[in-house]
């Protein structure tokens, strides 16, 4: 059965940078485009970023778009995420998916952007 569990999340001031991983199992990580979604306090999923199979390909949301870099290690089967310059609006409970829509996701890991 699939599992996604991120790490990584916590508590940064504004500007400041975190990353965030997935370790992935239970399906054929390599042959599967990822996404990192995230959920605001109150608001809906959120696409965040997306990489192809082999990584090649990279699709980010404008909001996030030039401080976040998503990443893969298919050996490892791990997803990544580095955040930088990262704003209180970043602020959201983090989750890893094997869709765009955050149907088939993670437990999350959140992160919290705040003086």
């Amino acid at each position: 059965q699939v599992q996604l569990v991120e790490s990584g999340g916590g508590l940064v001031q504004p500007g400041g940078s975190l990353r965030l991983s997935c370790a992935a199992s239970g399906f054929t990580f390599s042959n599967s485009w990822m996404y990192w979604v995230r959920q605001a306090p109150g608001k809906g999923l959120e696409w965040v970023s997306g990489i192809s199979e082999r990584g090649r390909l990279t699709e980010y949301a404008s909001s996030v778009r030039g401080r976040f870099t998503i990443s893969r290690d298919n050996a490892k089967n791990t997803l990544s995420l580095q955040m930088k310059n990262l704003r209180p609006e970043d602020t959201a409970l983090y989750y890893c998916a094997t869709d765009a829509s955050g149907r088939r996701r993670g437990q999350g890991t959140q992160v919290t952007v705040s003086s």
